[in-house]
């Protein structure tokens, strides 16, 4: 569960400061022509008076779920080496390459990243909450 947390940690703070640094997809997100940009970042893109839209926010909700459900999990007798190893026998990138130590040493690398990540994406979501201005991210 920590693996998967991380994970899903380091995508949001990443996500978090990307947005924030003003890139956004282009085009719309709906017919009604309103564009990506036109909505808030961080929190407020989800609570709040200029939020996404209920359907929207229903809409990415059921796709996590059907990712947690179908897609993102460990299938047993597939070759997995640990917990948290979705390649499931389709996918390599070169790790069977590494030799133990090496394989160790990346997973540890990981679960750090992923503990500095909550850590992150949670003091972020606080200094959202309490408002003020952040060094690199600015007026929040």
């Amino acid at each position: 569960v920590e693996i998967k947390h991380g994970r899903i940690s380091q995508l949001a703070f990443l996500g978090n400061i990307i947005t924030r640094a003003g890139v956004h997809l282009g085009g719309n997100i709906d017919y009604s022509g309103d564009s990506f940009d036109s909505y808030p970042n961080g929190l407020a893109a989800l609570f709040g008076p200029d939020s996404v839209p209920d359907r929207g926010t229903v809409q990415i909700f059921c796709f996590i779920g059907l990712l947690e459900l179908f897609v993102m999990k460990d299938i047993p007798g597939t070759g997995n080496e640990f917990v948290g190893d979705f390649r499931n026998g389709a996918l390599d990138y070169g790790w069977d390459t590494f030799d133990e130590e090496t394989k160790l040493s990346k997973r540890a690398i990981e679960l750090n990243n992923g503990r500095a990540a909550m850590m992150g994406i949670l003091g972020l979501m606080v200094h959202e909450q309490l408002g003020g201005d952040l060094p690199i991210v600015g007026a929040m």
